[in-house]
């Protein structure tokens, strides 16, 4: 990986794009892919899509999503506490002790999730952080003060966690999940155009939006492009860390190779050509199995416009939803030589018969 992808990356994951207020951040990574492609198309919602030969009949998407867990100010107490309710998959469990952004027109309002000093809680009953006890101080004493700060009902925060680079090749940030997804498809894009590929289709790099609160973003695209395949990348969780069942969610590890799925949702054929492709390039790769759906936007672009052929491929991650997401810069790396060579892969067949 360059300095220029990782000075993109950095910058990328450190900018807050929660669901509904991507644009910031797909600004951003349209910025960089705009040498790579030819065209851009962007919906009303703010998905983003770079097009590499805009004009083909055969059309391929690659695919990630671009937005992050949040929280939405819902309730504004009479002292000048803010409650929240999700936007997104927050999780309340890690909300306690963290510093937050709350984005208001007058800009960013500095906060804190607190929460009572050990020493003043019953050990007897002890309470856990639920989502109707934990609260936002911004240091002001009443409603009215919280209020001349801009803050109001509706305000979307975030965390102000940044990346980092723990042991030399671990990425650590809030939000891998899955700005990760458009930071590697991105570098699909600069890899093809690099080595002066050509594609015999049309090929859509995807930036969704709204992933988080039921694959929107992608069900919305997907009746824009009407795409004839779908290669999704997404995360899935590194099963070897505490507290996780492995006969329940199966196994798959940071450093072991991307993910590849087993689902309904999921065409053989491509499926297997991923697979294929993988062992012909020697690039190292687990597999994975979903009962009823994935669970990611490969479900949205699979069952849209008649069917269309549809695959995923997870990058493994620890400590999903929580400001300290990590993953291991041989997957991310593995994810984008998988995509590339699948891609290559696909231009074997002149009559895309595979995928029929």
């Amino acid at each position: 990986m360059d300095k220029k992808s990782l000075k993109f990356l950095e910058n990328y994951l450190n900018n807050a794009s929660p669901t509904g207020y991507e644009s910031n951040g797909q600004k951003l990574w349209m910025d960089y892919l705009k040498p790579y492609v030819d065209e851009f198309i962007t919906d009303i919602y703010g998905t983003a899509v770079g097009v590499i030969n805009p004009k083909a009949e055969y059309k391929v998407v690659i695919e990630g999503h671009a937005d992050e867990i949040s929280w939405y100010v819902n309730y504004i107490t009479d002292d000048g506490l803010i409650y929240v309710i999700r936007n997104g998959g927050s999780d309340h469990q890690i909300a306690t002790s963290k510093r937050v952004n709350i984005h208001t027109k007058n800009g960013i309002v500095k906060g804190v999730f607190g929460w009572p000093a050990i020493h003043t809680r019953d050990k007897a009953k002890e309470q856990a952080p639920q989502l109707d006890n934990i609260c936002i101080d911004v240091g002001c004493s009443n409603k009215e003060e919280v209020e001349k700060l801009g803050v109001h009902v509706g305000c979307v925060i975030t965390y102000p966690d940044e990346f980092f680079v723990l042991n030399n090749d671990k990425f650590v940030c809030r939000a891998l999940d899955n700005r990760m997804g458009g930071f590697m498809i991105a570098e699909v894009a600069k890899k093809l155009k690099e080595n002066n590929k050509e594609l015999p289709f049309g090929l859509y790099i995807t930036n969704s939006v709204q992933e988080e609160i039921g694959l929107r973003g992608a069900e919305m695209i997907t009746q824009t492009i009407k795409p004839n395949v779908a290669i999704v990348t997404d995360v899935c969780h590194d099963t070897t860390t505490p507290m996780i069942d492995k006969k329940k969610e199966g196994l798959t590890k940071i450093g072991d190779g991307p993910v590849i799925s087993y689902a309904p949702a999921v065409q053989n054929n491509l499926r297997e050509l991923l697979i294929e492709t993988a062992e012909k390039n020697n690039i190292p790769f687990q597999r994975m199995a979903a009962s009823r759906m994935t669970g990611t936007d490969t479900d949205a672009f699979a069952y849209s416009n008649g069917g269309v052929a549809s695959a995923l491929i997870s990058l493994p991650l620890r400590y999903m939803h929580t400001t300290v997401e990590m993953v291991h810069q041989k997957d991310v790396e593995n994810v984008i030589e998988l995509i590339y060579q699948s891609l290559l892969s696909i231009k074997e067949g002149d009559d895309f018969s595979y995928f029929k």
